[in-house]
């Protein structure tokens, strides 16, 4: 379900942009391409230092959007390439997956992760 484009986009520097609805409203948080794994089951396990917000939205309503893209990587219309993920998410605070990912990000207080139920390039 991840594309070959996607996971060269994931391995340039680049900012990710998750969006969340809660009670209060949407949030948006950011983080970085490069920090985004990919499960064995093509989940997408992202590390979350604060994120706060975002749990407590995922947890009233766990639907979210992601937007990646690095102008490094060739897209649909030349240069720069995009993606619009649109997915279900759970935070995980143990485990094996929040070990990859505390191994590698001792900062880190749990893993987001996402499974994708949509993923189109944009650009």
């Amino acid at each position: 379900m991840i594309p070959e484009k996607l996971l060269e986009i994931l391995k340039q520097d680049g900012v990710v942009a998750i969006a969340t609805l809660g009670q209060d409203g949407p949030h948006l948080v950011n983080t970085w391409n490069s920090y985004i794994r990919i499960s064995d089951d093509g989940r997408l396990l992202i590390p979350a230092g604060y994120m706060q917000r975002t749990e407590a939205n995922v947890a009233f309503n766990p639907e979210l959007l992601i937007t990646v893209g690095s102008s490094k990587v060739q897209g649909l219309h030349g240069p720069g390439a995009g993606f619009l993920i649109k997915g279900k998410a759970a935070f995980i605070t143990s485990g094996p997956e929040f070990d990859q990912l505390k191994s590698k990000f001792g900062w880190l207080r749990a893993t987001l992760a996402v499974t994708p139920v949509t993923v189109t390039q944009t650009w």
